[in-house]
């Protein structure tokens, strides 16, 4: 399967180096990005042979299989749309549009279209996917009760002074929705992977850092469908944290206990167990298994984990969450 790729900022490595580790089932044969320069360096890293500076010449000149989107979340929509309109396959990077409205008018459009996946990888993390194996195997018996948190020192500046968390994402300073739609959607989304869907209860967010537009912390209550609460907390400027920690989940069972606890998953109870990951690792190959998803079901004509019936969810819950605790809250 040969396939194209929009867009060649941050994220772009790490998709196509997902790509590389799937050459044996498909080849990366173009890439596209107003920014000639970043698409031509990305091309020369990956041996890809074509290198457009807009979508639209990429698609008109090149007949191929699948587009890969990972352009910023405002373009989402319309590289959809242009990709669709083709009858091509599409993977496009979360969230699938800046609004929830929006995304479920997109997959509207184009359901009848194309095939479509949304690119979420946090669920295909290997800490995750274990973990629900050992909650199918139901090793704590329900879920009574649930808690991640994600609480950084990102906007804190170093010892350069410098923001470790705008160093790795630049474009998180300029966004009007930062924190809970481009970083917590991901917690969100792992959180329903794991637990089934869930009904928002409870909501707050804040805004402390004069470094970014948008919310910096958060904080989310929400109830499976058997009632127990889930509790999602986060902030990018806490003292004493690192820079880009990993998360840290509680799940408490009635007949054990789940935790992730930096690279060690751990379960207690009755099926005590206990797993360690490199954390470094599994983010990487998260890409991989998330475009491995997307060539099987391609190839098979299996339904896609992260289809947009499933990922609206998510968004849905997104958006909230920004609903019930405010666009943005001016309270430093």
């Amino acid at each position: 399967m040969a396939r194209r790729f929009a867009g060649a900022g941050w994220v772009t490595q790490h998709h196509l180096a997902g790509w590389h580790q799937c050459r044996d089932r498909a080849s990366v044969v173009a890439i596209a990005d107003p920014d000639r320069g970043q698409a031509e360096l990305r091309a020369s890293e990956y041996g890809i042979k074509s290198v457009f500076d807009s979508a639209e010449r990429m698609l008109d000149d090149i007949e191929l299989d699948a587009l890969d989107i990972a352009a910023p979340r405002q373009f989402h929509a319309q590289l959809v749309r242009l990709a669709a309109d083709r009858g091509l396959a599409v993977l496009c990077q979360k969230p699938l549009a800046p609004t929830f409205n929006e995304a479920q008018a997109l997959a509207d459009e184009v359901a009848s279209k194309c095939r479509l996946m949304v690119h979420e990888n946090w669920r295909f993390r290997p800490h995750y996917r274990a973990l629900s194996q050992w909650l199918g195997e139901g090793r704590i018996g329900e879920v009574v009760q649930a808690q991640m948190n994600f609480l950084t020192s990102g906007l804190i500046a170093d010892a350069e002074g410098q923001l470790p968390a705008l160093v790795r994402q630049p474009f998180l300073a300029g966004l009007d929705r930062a924190l809970v739609i481009e970083i917590l959607i991901h917690h969100i989304d792992a959180l329903r992977f794991l637990l089934g869907d869930l009904r928002l209860m409870h909501a707050r967010i804040g805004h402390g850092s004069a470094a970014v537009l948008g919310e910096d912390r958060a904080f989310a209550c929400f109830e499976t469908a058997t009632g127990a609460p889930v509790a999602l907390m986060a902030n990018l400027a806490v003292h004493g944290r690192a820079p880009a920690p990993p998360d840290r989940l509680t799940l408490i069972g009635t007949r054990g206990t789940i935790e992730l606890a930096g690279d060690v998953l751990r379960c207690a109870g009755e099926q005590p167990c206990e797993l360690r990951f490199d954390m470094a690792a599994g983010y990487l190959q998260s890409y991989a298994s998330t475009i491995a998803h997307f060539i099987d079901g391609l190839q098979d004509g299996s339904d896609f984990e992260t289809a947009p019936t499933d990922n609206l969810r998510t968004l849905g819950l997104v958006e909230a969450i920004y609903a019930s605790g405010g666009t943005r809250v001016e309270d430093r």
